[in-house]
């Protein structure tokens, strides 16, 4: 099969299309032939093997993980013995995790990754929804625990989590600011936000409202500056990929770090998100989307030979919601 393949760290160029064997699957894995697959944050980290703590785990010299990619939807072709909720010819999606693998015709997935596709979506929406979907999912009902009439400020309003989040904030019954730049305020205004900040014009920290959740999605402000917008019990979660500049990460990896520091110290809640794919998170997804609560945004997509090109494009920073691979 086709596969994008990784054997050193480094920039987008060491990413090259390779034929490779087909995975088999295992009792509990099933075997899915890919139709489109959602470029994350995550995968231009793990190919660049940037912060270099990360390499720990995913290999000190080079990646363990040869084959990139995490989100994925496509037809079921084999499952394992032991496999149970999924057949042959289901429509699905799925995370992987930090298994990767899912830049190629073919992936094993284990059986609770996995998920059916939702029946309103094209298999490059779904592809869009597993990561970024669960982020979202975690960061805000989860953690901050929004409730309706909560008062919850999304930074980042229109990226990959973002723009997801701005629904489901809203499906939970929030009232919702979204932070963007110019380009971008009607696309975050028609998926629901109550009120929209350009940041190219407006300072959100020195804002007069004050906000039950802050969602940092971005890590351009200081925790002293985003905690200033929150009301006296409220709860900010930072969440986010940072962007490679110069040689080097910046962005939230490092105000991430800062607030795992803080948290104890302030009478604010300061959560750092961490997430974990599993079918119960995607299954509450595929509901709000089949609802038509929850539809994701596609800026572009790019065929398998391009990946190169697309992680190039989503780390310039210059994509908005989702960058998707055709297979």
């Amino acid at each position: 099969m086709k596969a994008i393949v990784q054997d050193r760290y480094g920039p987008p160029e060491i990413l090259r299309l390779a034929d490779v064997d087909a995975p088999v699957p295992a009792a509990d894995e099933v075997l899915v032939r890919v139709e489109a697959a959602a470029l994350n944050a995550y995968d231009w980290h793990a190919m660049r093997g940037d912060p270099r703590m990360a390499r720990l785990a995913m290999g000190r010299s080079k990646p363990r993980a040869r084959i990139r990619g995490r989100d994925f939807a496509g037809r079921v072709e084999a499952v394992g013995t032991h496999v149970r909720q999924v057949r042959p010819g289901d429509t699905v999606f799925g995370d992987l995790g930090e298994a990767n693998g899912a830049f190629a015709e073919y992936v094993c997935v284990p059986e609770n990754l996995v998920a059916p596709k939702p029946a309103n979506l094209t298999p490059q929406q779904a592809a869009a929804l597993p990561l970024a979907g669960i982020t979202a999912l975690m960061g805000l009902r989860d953690v901050a625990q929004v409730e309706p009439r909560h008062r919850v400020l999304i930074n980042g309003a229109s990226g990959g989590v973002g723009t997801l989040a701005v629904q489901l904030a809203k499906a939970l019954g929030a009232t919702v600011t979204g932070v963007c730049s110019t380009r971008n305020v009607n696309l975050v205004r028609s998926l629901g936000a109550d009120h929209v900040v350009d940041y190219t014009r407006d300072d959100f920290t020195h804002d007069a409202r004050r906000h039950d959740v802050v969602f940092d999605l971005v890590g351009n402000r200081t925790l002293r500056a985003l905690r200033r917008v929150l009301t006296p019990a409220g709860t900010l979660v930072l969440s986010g990929g940072g962007v490679y500049r110069g040689g080097s990460l910046i962005g939230p990896v490092w105000l991430i770090t800062r607030g795992r520091l803080l948290a104890p110290f302030v009478r604010h809640r300061i959560v750092t998100l961490s997430t974990a794919p599993s079918r119960q998170h995607l299954d509450t997804l595929r509901a709000h989307a089949e609802a038509g609560r929850l539809t994701p945004v596609i800026d572009r997509t790019y065929p398998l030979h391009e990946v190169p090109q697309a992680i190039r494009y989503l780390e310039g920073e210059h994509a908005r919601a989702k960058v998707v691979i055709t297979i």
